[in-house]
């Protein structure tokens, strides 16, 4: 059960969706779609041709046979065949749910999510997987429900998920605000439990910051969107006036964004060098990105810490990738997602299709696609032990910590201090630290306005501040 506590690092870009924040966002020229199909790709487009109009013509049930619904699944089938959960197609309805998110506002229960990973001997990438909850976003429905990154959604009002696609899932996920849907959530290796959720209308956040002790500066980054950088300029500029020391950039849980909207804010850091490159298979397409050392906010020497986890996708890795390999900054947490690949969003007339066309690649040459970004200082949450488990899955189950926060929205210390007593004398053996830490993020949900940082219960920010401190 490695993690199963991560404290959701209050952080949350989420959405129900694959949304476009998740998907790496760039322009890419009509060149890509002008490709001319070749002797075999007209040979078999007659072949479908006649196939579907044979179909159409001739099958008993009519009422199946609608133009509509024969090209859709059709579509939907060559998608699929694909193998990547990124490249999908879009119906008419699909079309509206994607500008609804990308716009910023659409009723959901807010929450990233991604088909579970998990490849065969061969290296495949299996179809039926359990969807995987990559962040919650702050504020949410699923914020305050208590969500985690890494839960398994396992059903949707009783559907297994396992043979749905990301769309299909999405798409029972949203709906109108006020109304429920009932997740069933896997954590863990055997804690198995349902979270009824309202809908609410979704809006998405993008950064937070705050002056720390000894003039550290804080910035969590929620999501790179067009409006990030603007704002991280703001802080920097605010941060400096009062005397700035040092930097501390949260990345952890931000599930990508908005591709100039990194390499922006990371030319704020980099002076010269590669900040990430793009490759197609379309030559003419391939982008490398680099430094403008007109655009430095703070010294090349300036301390900068950045801190990653498992929810840190797209976007962030390359940020992370970019500083990292530029030895401007040091990398702090675990293992970043791996989600290094470039997707285009094509509309056509009333349908369209997300595909990957190409990856991005670090500046040392590698891509992190499926790998991820590696920390230079790796900070995991021990594992319990089989008796720790059986006390969290209690404490989950019976709802002890949510009746607590309930009866007492602000505990004070001797509050917290009687109630973790009172745990320990009824057999629960979670360590006080983590017990505090659900508490604060149980206190944080039912008042909707959780701090920016929580340093006294996060042990990666108190590893940045150690380093910032004495520089090892």
């Amino acid at each position: 059960m490695k993690g199963i506590l991560k404290r959701e690092r209050l952080v949350w870009m989420a959405i129900t969706a694959v949304l476009l924040g998740f998907i790496l966002l760039v322009s890419f020229a009509p060149t890509i779609m002008a490709q001319g199909p070749t002797y075999e790709d007209q040979k078999a487009l007659r072949q479908f041709q006649d196939i579907y109009t044979y179909v159409k013509d001739c099958y008993a049930d009519q009422d199946k046979t609608a133009t509509r619904n024969l090209m859709d699944d059709a579509l939907d089938g060559l998608f699929k065949s694909l193998g990547d959960p990124y490249s999908v197609y879009l119906t008419s309805e699909s079309l509206r749910e994607v500008e609804d998110t990308s716009a910023g506002a659409f009723g959901g229960v807010g929450l990233v999510i991604s088909k579970q990973r998990i490849y065969d001997k061969d290296g495949k990438l299996l179809e039926n997987t359990p969807i995987e909850v990559v962040s919650p976003l702050e504020g949410t429905p699923g914020f305050k429900a208590g969500f985690n990154a890494g839960d398994l959604i396992i059903k949707v009002d009783g559907e297994s998920t396992l043979e749905l696609t990301l769309d299909a899932v999405t798409k029972k996920m949203r709906g109108t605000p006020g109304t429920k849907v009932v997740l069933t959530v896997r954590r863990g290796e055997s804690l198995v439990f349902d979270v009824s959720v309202v809908r609410a209308s979704i809006e998405v956040p993008t950064v937070k910051s705050a002056m720390m002790e000894n003039g550290i500066g804080y910035i969590r980054i929620i999501e790179f969107t067009n409006f990030t950088p603007g704002r991280i300029k703001e802080v920097i500029t605010d941060f400096k006036a009062k005397g700035l020391k040092g930097l501390v950039i949260d990345l952890r849980s931000n599930p990508g964004g908005v591709l100039s909207s990194v390499v922006s804010i990371a030319d704020y850091f980099l002076s010269e060098g590669q900040i990430v490159s793009v490759r197609s298979r379309v030559a003419s397409e391939n982008m490398v990105y680099n430094a403008n050392k007109n655009n430095d906010m703070v010294a090349s020497n300036f301390p900068l810490v950045v801190l990653i986890d498992r929810g840190s996708a797209s976007a962030s890795e390359i940020f992370a990738g970019a500083v990292k390999d530029q030895k401007r900054a040091v990398i702090i947490g675990e293992q970043s997602y791996g989600k290094g690949t470039v997707q285009y969003v094509k509309f056509i007339e009333d349908a369209g299709f997300k595909l990957t066309v190409a990856k991005f690649y670090a500046p040392n040459g590698y891509t992190i696609d499926k790998t991820g970004i590696t920390p230079d200082i790796i900070i995991k949450e021990d594992d319990f032990t089989d008796t720790e488990k059986q006390s969290y899955e209690r404490i989950i189950k019976d709802g002890l910590i949510t009746q607590f926060v309930t009866k007492t929205p602000q505990p004070t210390e001797k509050q917290i201090a009687d109630f973790l007593a009172g745990l320990k004398r009824d057999g629960i053996t979670l360590r006080d630290l983590v017990l505090r830490r659900l508490i604060n993020i149980e206190v944080s949900r039912k008042l909707n306005n959780p701090p920016v940082y929580d340093l006294g219960t996060d042990p990666v920010l108190q590893r940045a501040m150690e380093y910032l401190r004495t520089g090892k």
